[in-house]
């Protein structure tokens, strides 16, 4: 009797769709860069800290967890070590036409997943043809297909995806419920992949975009609506075409879940304390429960959903949201196992990788690191910076530009920081191979070159050190020197001139190259071949397509690129080490830190691999963090350049 009164009342309670509750989980990868191993193929050796065959592990513990299960991945997937251009430049065919990314994700049963910016740097055609391998589908709601005769309005994938599900509640009982997913990517792809999109795809703003299709959602039964969003947070005003705008997504009526990436951070977690909007006790932003899930597979995101079904459908009364690790760096240990079925999905890709990137081409003399690349002039970087120059210069002869000084601008690129204490170049003396190459210059970029000014020069030098904190000469020892929040691959060094970064000056500029303190000034001495730099002496500069394309302050105007080379900086560097022979490779010291007074400490942070006998001079370990960090003290003695 009693169990033929609860079938009644359920259906009751179906019938009125009054007080019904049952739980969701929505699960997020994201920003996975082709880690689909815990494996460092930069270093060549297996490694603990991150890679998908141990996200997948999490993914099954999560889902063995609850009755209800979503799972999404929201982009930069197909792009980021060598595991992505050994499939790009035969690999795929060789792997039976199947990307090893999806011959490892389709096993895991996801339900949708949106492109995150990189996976165009590879171009539209091979794209299209490796999306064919996912048994999923994509979507994408602010990428429009351009060209002639392309009818206007007509999108790249679907602007949203309806996924029909269905749900048990918590007395067991079963009922439809309806998904609404939209997909976003970040806009400025049409400026960092120019050569691969213009004239075939256009994107628009993300926010907007957004509030076209939720109402479209709702209208078609939507219960719940889930953005897939490949931006990440900044707490900036609201403009259009905002590269991260997940503050401004939060905003819209209608969202229930925000799962975003592209910035390697992980939400909810104390480093976004006290920001606008943001819960992260709750894990929300403006009372959205969102999630982001770090990088390379560290993380696996969890929004845990209670939900209500009334009269007006499925409603969300509760949530808690985490990110949950597959490592322990405080006490450097693994917290999972490596999921055996996905180690073997991807085995042949990994191996074939393993071959591509022990290819020899060529040989160094010395070791080559960037554990202080922050701090002084790295051999990690003019290496990087010498091949850019050795090009250009070919490139310019029989061109007004032939004889204009040619400068080079490079970013030490692994430097640790939101990526973890492991993420440093560290290439010993002997054979260089394709792996060391994809250790220096570790993005497909293409060379480009602008045409600037001495004092626009000098401006994209004062905003590259921005990476450095407003050390108080006065203070005391162990002031931290590095900005977290700016990225160190925005810390372009020239080379090709001299200058000073006096680190005791306010930074001049944000990392998005906002004007913040308009009198300030961190460089000086700025001098080429011995001589003070003209303000309106012209100077051709190579960089990469990203910077050339993206960064205004590279390209005040948008009109300086006088090349837009189709050849990669990595196939540069391979060539110009193939050139060379052997290297012994130097730092030129162009550049020096000053202001600080002799004596006074400043901290860095660093691979704990950094430690050996024969320091650097002015630096000195002086412990570990919590996080598998090693700290230094380093010491500056004031420039007399």
């Amino acid at each position: 009797m009693q169990s033929q009164n609860r079938v009644i009342l359920a259906y009751i309670l179906e019938e009125s769709k009054l007080n019904i509750k049952a739980s969701l989980r929505v699960l997020e990868t994201t920003d996975l860069h082709v880690h689909m191993t815990n494996y460092d193929y930069y270093g060549d050796r297996p490694v603990l800290e991150y890679g998908f065959a141990q996200t997948a592990t999490l993914i099954r513990q999560a889902k063995a967890e609850k009755k209800n299960v979503l799972l999404f991945d929201n982009g930069d997937l197909l792009q980021g070590n060598p595991m992505g251009d050994y499939m790009a430049s035969g690999g795929l065919e060789a792997n039976g036409g199947i990307h090893a990314v999806y011959q490892a994700m389709n096993a895991l049963g996801y339900d949708a997943a949106t492109l995150g910016n990189h996976e165009f740097n590879y171009g539209l055609d091979y794209l299209d043809k490796v999306l064919e391998g996912a048994a999923f589908p994509y979507t994408n709601a602010n990428l429009f297909l351009d060209g002639e005769n392309v009818p206007k309005g007509s999108h790249y994938l679907p602007p949203y995806l309806l996924l029909e599900r269905t749900i048990e509640d918590d007395e067991g009982n079963l009922h439809p419920i309806k998904v609404g997913v939209i997909g976003l990517v970040t806009p400025q792809i049409m400026s960092w992949d120019k050569a691969n999109l213009e004239g075939r795809l256009t994107a628009e703003d993300m926010v907007e975009t957004t509030k076209t299709f939720v109402p479209k959602l709702k209208a078609e039964g939507a219960d719940l609506i889930v953005l897939l969003a490949h931006c990440g947070y900044e707490d900036v005003s609201e403009a259009p075409m905002t590269e991260n705008a997940v503050l401004h997504l939060s905003r819209i009526p209608g969202v229930d879940v925000i799962l975003f990436g592209h910035a390697h951070k992980v939400f909810p977690s104390a480093a976004f304390e006290g920001k606008t909007g943001v819960d992260a006790q709750k894990g929300s932003i403006n009372g959205i429960p969102a999630v982001e899930a770090g990088y390379a597979g560290d993380h696996l995101g969890v929004v845990d959903l209670e939900l209500t079904l009334s009269e007006k459908g499925w409603e969300v009364a509760d949530f808690h949201t985490e990110a949950r690790p597959v490592f322990d760096a405080s006490k450097a240990v693994s917290l999972v196992r490596t999921d055996a079925e996905t180690a073997e999905a991807v085995r042949e890709g990994h191996e074939g990788t393993l071959t591509y990137i022990r290819t020899a081409v060529g040989e160094t003399t010395e070791p080559i690191d960037s554990f202080f690349a922050l701090v002084q002039d790295s051999v990690s970087v003019q290496i990087v910076n010498d091949a850019q120059r050795w090009y250009l210069k070919k490139e310019l002869q029989s061109t007004p530009y032939a004889n204009l000084p040619v400068l080079a601008a490079g970013a030490p690129f692994k430097t640790g920081g939101r990526y973890g204490p492991a993420y440093y170049t560290n290439i010993p003396a002997g054979p260089l191979a394709v792996k060391h190459i994809a250790d220096l210059y570790n993005y497909p970029n293409t060379l480009c070159a602008v045409l600037l000014t001495g004092a626009e020069l000098k401006e994209w030098l004062e905003w590259a050190a921005g990476l450095f904190l407003t050390i108080d000469p006065q203070g005391a020892d162990g002031q931290p020197l590095i900005d977290p929040d700016f990225p160190s691959f925005n810390f372009d060094i020239i080379d090709g001139v001299t200058y000073t970064i006096d680190v005791t000056q306010p930074a001049k500029y944000s990392a998005s190259c906002e004007l913040s303190n308009p009198q300030a000034q961190r460089i000086g001495n700025l001098r080429y071949e011995g001589r003070p730099v003209g303000e309106e002496e012209k100077f051709v500069i190579a960089t990469n397509n990203y910077r050339a394309f993206s960064t205004p302050i590279a390209n005040p105007d948008g009109q300086r690129v006088v090349l837009d080379s189709p050849d990669e900086n990595r196939q540069i560097l391979t060539d110009y080490i193939r050139a060379s022979g052997t290297l012994a490779p130097k730092a030129d010291n162009n550049w020096t830190l000053a202001g600080i007074p002799a004596g006074l400490k400043v901290e860095l942070l660093s691979s704990p691999d950094a430690r050996r006998e024969n320091m650097p001079d002015g630096i000195a370990f002086a412990g570990m963090t919590d996080n598998g960090f090693a700290r230094f003290n380093v010491e500056i003695v004031p420039s007399t350049k």
